[in-house]
């Protein structure tokens, strides 16, 4: 059979590959598209479309929108990706690869989408960077792992879960929880839900969660729940609390620099002295948090403030102290 056209076949199938690339066009519109004077017949686009498709093109025709379009995540379109773009790509690689292979399987899987959408100099950069990252890595065993992704399904679908609990000091319990989000802090994964049981919100670290069991009943998440506020006066971010304290810490000049760069808590107030030490005052909704926490800078850093706190560090300095006499 003679072409319609003359030109050539492949400036044809060029076109049309472009036009479906673009995603907005109907069959009679891709036509249009491919043509520059006499559009093809129908017979023939159907044969293009065809040899597209065996050629291995992930097109398809999409019934809510009648237009012709690929899979998503697929373009021809290469992304030309800017400095900082990169760095946010690579960053983002990184991330995943330090927190551990409970996550980093998703990362993966997101930024080699972004490379094969991206031109040479993405991948290159992924593979020479200078940017390492270091955080506590999520450490999961299968059987955590299974927990965990049960915990999600019935995050995202609305449900609520049923499991049992054991709590640090061996206790366990049985639970009626409504998932509402999770929380990754210091290389461990909480789910935060409503605890039927308690009638009240709480904090389950996941590794502690067994026999979990998705109910057919269905809840819904207040419309005021923040998971970023949640614990968000916190500096582990899983203990939550309407009052919150004010602790003052010192830091010597040695440190002053590092523990100002070590955002741990939001809401915080910084004092710079002449000898260039500091003092950062930090409100919690628990001071111990902070004591302990300051105890990982050694003799560098006094806790001031209030009487409390400053005891419970003289408290565990005391203990501590015995331990090495």
């Amino acid at each position: 059979m003679a072409e319609e056209r003359a030109e050539p076949k492949v400036v044809l199938l060029v076109r049309l590959l472009s036009a479906i690339d673009e995603g907005r066009f109907t069959f009679e519109e891709l036509k249009d598209q491919i043509a520059d004077e006499k559009p093809p017949s129908t017979r023939t686009l159907r044969r293009y479309l065809s040899v597209l498709a065996d050629a291995g093109f992930p097109w398809f025709f999409d019934r809510g929108t009648s237009r012709y379009r690929f899979a998503d995540g697929y373009s021809l379109r290469r992304l030309n990706l800017s400095h900082r773009e990169l760095q946010g790509l690579v960053t983002l690689k990184r991330l995943g690869t330090s927190l551990g292979p409970a996550f980093a399987t998703a990362i993966e899987e997101t930024t080699q989408k972004l490379l094969r959408s991206s031109d040479r100099r993405a991948e290159v950069s992924i593979e020479s960077s200078s940017l390492a990252i270091r955080f506590d890595a999520v450490a999961m065993d299968d059987a955590v792992e299974r927990v965990f992704e049960q915990l999600q399904g019935a995050e995202r679908d609305h449900r609520r879960v049923q499991f049992g609990y054991t709590d640090k000091r061996g206790a366990r319990t049985d639970r009626r929880v409504d998932p509402y989000g999770f929380i990754v802090s210091n290389g461990r994964v909480y789910l935060v839900g409503y605890d039927h049981n308690r009638s009240d919100m709480r904090v389950f670290a996941v590794d502690n969660v067994s026999e979990v069991r998705v109910t057919p009943q269905t809840f819904e998440k207040p419309a005021d729940f923040n998971l970023d506020a949640y614990g968000a006066n916190s500096v582990s971010g899983v203990v939550q609390g309407d009052a919150v304290v004010e602790v003052t810490v010192r830091f010597s000049p040695l440190i002053a620099k590092a523990a100002v760069a070590s955002a741990i808590a939001r809401d915080r107030r910084v004092v710079r002295h002449d000898d260039g030490g500091v003092e950062i005052t930090y409100r919690v909704a628990d001071p111990l948090e902070i004591v302990r926490w300051s105890f990982g800078w050694g003799a560098e850093a006094e806790v001031l403030g209030p009487d409390e706190a400053r005891q419970s560090a003289a408290e565990i300095a005391r203990q501590v102290a015995a331990r090495y006499t």
